[in-house]
């Protein structure tokens, strides 16, 4: 075993240990609750430390768009909108603006059978919808395709169309090979399938504007032991070519309202001549809700994570995509986590809430910040400026793309927008190359290189820059941050933008996402930059210089 994977698994304990007075900066010392005192016009870590609080309580019910959640969070910023004193610029003069959001689920009572034998959904099969318009299933035989392992034995694309096509071994080359087939079956081991099950039941959160009208096959998983219900023999028996039974009937999907709203408003300008132009500042106001398979005991989950996290850094000097991921069996195999260290410091905290302080829980209390500073100010700025706390972020840019093809101001009046995601965190303990000066700055330049170079200049001229990484902007890097966050939707109508993150972290959607991590003078520094770097562009006397090429507003992001 190699030295660092030694060292890896060597856990301080100590370090977890909570309720300890703050200290500046750090991630774990911060309150298990905390209320602070009344906010101030200037930016400041107590201030964001303040409502972070408030935005990332379990009061908030984990913010998932088109929930309790998601309504409660913004109404704690529209709230504070009103107290600022901003202009609404909603629906109807109010702050809001609804995103028509529903909720899309399986109907378990759904008619559906095999020749005669009856088919009961999320027992004897488990449809996952596939978009668009479903292929209808009436009529429609099953044909068994093969093994995907010999493709020199696989039936043709000929045989499978218009049919529903059952394979052995990995199904990922279905599609590709057989497009005019109807679905896929795609058996799987009984025991293997109650996490599917548990994803099939929960219902789909989508945008009812989605114009998505594509004729596209299913894909059905049922169990392994249930084959010969559908081939009329069992799989293991079956040559490819193989007839097998009629479906009739049909796979039914309910859909429920599910109410959703960005939250817009105004600081006007100060130039008559110029306050009609926007400046765009914009987080997303949702989170991803509660755990559905129930809760988790958050210390020896962060811990699993964070020395998860070790091993994959000390390999690949890379942080894993996705939080406890990128090990391997025998590295997963030295991970030991002392429960009853644990257990010592204090009692398990069992959580099923989602809070998500950074993400994006930081940039929404950042935009509060800026709009407290500018609401403030004795002099605004010369153009005015827009605020948009969007909905729906998680779920697929819902609330910036409605926003953005139903803007409450003219949309070629916007000159620019700047994006903040996760501005909260960014040390040298969250991933390699981290610390008190860096922060990720992506899109800046790709429509306006002057849009780019203020930035920069407005960074350089503070008293203490950060420390710019344009690494995840690279053209084709396979994070595809430029296509992920709420900013895209604005520069596909050739907006110029730009995205500032302090990156990623174990906490990523985890339940161990708090604010007792968040680094607040982090947070504080660059929701300044932030505010400098709008507050430079609305005070140009020219619009800055579009000279990038513009992309397709209906077309798919390529970053």
């Amino acid at each position: 075993m190699p030295q660092t994977l030694r060292s890896a698994t060597l856990v301080v304990l100590s370090a977890l240990a909570f309720g300890r007075p703050p200290k500046a900066g750090a991630q774990s010392t911060q309150p298990l609750k905390y209320t602070g005192k009344k906010t101030q016009t200037a930016i400041t870590p107590a201030d964001a430390m303040t409502r972070l609080y408030i935005v990332a309580d379990d009061s908030m019910m984990g913010r998932r768009a088109g929930s309790e959640g998601g309504m409660k969070g913004t109404a704690y910023i529209e709230r504070e909108l009103r107290r600022l004193g901003l202009v609404p610029a909603g629906d109807n003069g109010t702050f809001f603006q609804a995103v028509p959001l529903f909720d899309r689920a399986l109907d378990v009572a759904s008619k559906l059978s095999a020749d005669s034998t009856v088919l009961v959904a999320n027992r004897d099969y488990l449809p996952i919808h596939p978009g668009g318009i479903p292929r209808s299933l009436d009529g429609v035989q099953v044909i068994y395709a093969g093994n995907t392992g010999d493709t020199t034995t696989l039936i043709t694309a000929l045989q499978a169309a218009g049919k529903v096509v059952m394979a052995a071994g990995s199904t990922g080359i279905l599609g590709r090979r057989y497009p005019g087939a109807v679905g896929f079956i795609v058996p799987r081991p009984d025991q293997t399938l109650e996490q599917t099950r548990r994803f099939v039941l929960a219902p789909s959160t989508l945008m009812k504007t989605d114009t998505d009208t594509a004729s596209r096959p299913w894909t059905i998983i049922v169990p392994a032991s249930s084959t010969a219900t559908y081939l009329g023999v069992p799989m293991e028996n079956a040559r490819p070519g193989t007839v097998g039974r009629t479906l009739h009937g049909a796979i039914r999907y309910t859909a429920t309202d599910a109410p959703a709203r960005n939250v817009v408003a105004i600081i006007p300008g100060s130039d008559p001549r110029l306050k009609n132009q926007y400046v765009a500042f914009g987080a997303h106001n949702d989170h991803i809700g509660t755990r559905r398979s129930g809760p988790l005991d958050h210390d020896s989950l962060r811990v699993f994570n964070e020395i998860a996290g070790r091993i994959y850094i000390a390999r690949t000097r890379q942080l894993p995509s996705f939080p406890g991921s990128g090990v391997t069996a025998e590295e997963r195999a030295t991970i030991r986590v002392n429960v009853d260290s644990l257990r010592a410091i204090r009692p398990a905290r069992l959580d099923s809430i989602n809070n998500g302080a950074d993400d994006d829980g930081s940039g929404s209390v950042g935009l509060l910040e800026i709009a407290e500073r500018f609401a403030g100010a004795k002099v605004k700025p010369k153009r005015s400026l827009l605020f948009v706390w969007h909905t729906g972020e998680e779920l697929g840019l819902y609330g910036s793309e409605y926003f953005t093809d139903h803007p409450t101001v003219p949309r070629d009046s916007i000159v620019a927008q700047l994006n903040i995601d996760m501005i909260g965190r960014g040390e040298a303990s969250d991933f390699p190359g981290g610390g008190p000066d860096y922060i990720q700055v992506i899109g800046s330049k790709r429509l306006s290189t002057e849009y780019g170079n203020l930035i920069e200049t407005v960074n350089n001229a503070s008293k203490r820059p950060f420390r710019f990484d344009y690494t995840f902007d690279a053209n084709g890097h396979p994070e595809q941050f430029y296509c992920r966050s709420d900013h895209y939707e604005y520069a596909r109508y050739g907006i110029p933008i730009v995205f500032m993150s302090t990156g990623g972290h174990v906490d990523y959607h985890q339940i161990t996402d708090e604010p007792q991590y968040i680094n607040y003078p982090h947070l504080a520094r660059v929701t300044s930059l932030v505010a400098d770097a709008g507050e430079r562009v609305a005070n140009l006397d020219h619009r800055v210089v579009v000279d990038g090429p513009k992309p397709d507003p209906h077309g798919g992001c390529r970053q």
